[in-house]
């Protein structure tokens, strides 16, 4: 089952860390858009997860995201005709056993009410395609596709979740379920549809012309696609990747503490991780009793 953001990397054991003879990291033959972006995030993650390989494994919202895209996927790759939510539904109802009888799902341990609303949630991500676009005018033109080029001189590895036809030209169309950022943080969001917009323009010969994060029920995000914000997001591919380099060099993999601590799974290995989770929830502790006395 594909996953809901781009993990090619990792089933790719070309696209991971390695370790030399010496004991030291050594440098990826090739990045993904989400390698690249868990080291802009934090150094010390990409080690955790890329060189060391410590398990992450996904929660509800990222299995909820998994089976939406499934189902989204096999859809769009139906007649124009048949792309309705009755063929959605039928879908999901095959696809379910798969999503069910996963390891990552089963170590959820939802009991049959949590199940029950697990399943609803991802049902209304499927269906909030439809507050986006009606996906019975989409010319698709491919869905899930490999792409494996170089960009900037970086060995690029990425998973398009779907390329379509305008009258314009092409356009890249990436699933989200996930929370749609605000307008301030929209264009940070907007690297990886742009990554795979220039890695689609290198294999193909022709150059999209807009790429699109659709946050199924919420809103489309996009923007066009020309030499200057292609430019940029290569140019930052770039340079994320002579930072890996120099980091698996001298060994050294910065922690960035910050709110996502209190998400990560490595927190317990990093101890700046850990004193920044426990700083935050103790945070929220004293604010929730700030607001129970004035309550009372």
């Amino acid at each position: 089952m594909q996953l809901p953001f781009d993990q090619s990397d990792i089933h790719d054991p070309g696209g991971l860390g390695a370790v030399d003879t010496d004991g030291s990291p050594a440098p990826p033959r090739r990045l993904s858009p989400s390698g690249a972006a868990t080291f802009d995030q934090c150094p010390r993650r990409w080690r955790f997860r890329y060189v060391e390989r410590l398990p992450d494994p996904p929660g509800r919202e990222a299995l909820v995201g998994t089976f939406a895209h499934r189902v989204l996927e096999i859809l769009m790759q139906q007649h124009p005709r048949r792309r309705g939510k009755d063929e959605a539904r039928r879908i999901a109802r095959q696809a379910w056993p798969e999503m069910a009888g996963s390891d990552d799902y089963r170590e959820l341990e939802l009991d049959e009410a949590a199940a029950r609303e697990f399943r609803w949630a991802a049902w209304a991500a499927v269906e909030g395609l439809w507050d986006l676009e009606e996906p019975s005018e989409v010319e698709v033109v491919s869905t899930e596709q490999q792409v494996s080029v170089t960009l900037g001189g970086v060995p690029f590895r990425g998973v398009v979740d779907r390329v379509d036809a305008a009258d314009d030209g092409l356009v890249i169309s990436d699933y989200k379920s996930g929370r749609a950022p605000s307008p301030r943080h929209a264009a940070g969001r907007l690297q990886q549809v742009l990554l795979y917009a220039a890695a689609i323009a290198e294999e193909s010969g022709e150059q999209p012309v807009r790429a699109q994060l659709l946050y199924l029920g919420q809103k489309t995000v996009s923007t066009a696609v020309d030499a200057a914000e292609l430019d940029g997001a290569v140019g930052q591919f770039t340079e994320t990747w002579g930072a890996i380099a120099d980091s698996c060099r001298d060994d050294d993999f910065e922690p960035r503490p910050g709110p996502l601590c209190c998400y990560c799974a490595y927190s317990s290995h990093c101890p700046e991780g850990l004193a920044e989770k426990n700083l935050r929830d103790e945070l929220r502790a004293a604010e929730e009793q700030s607001l129970l006395r004035m309550a009372g």
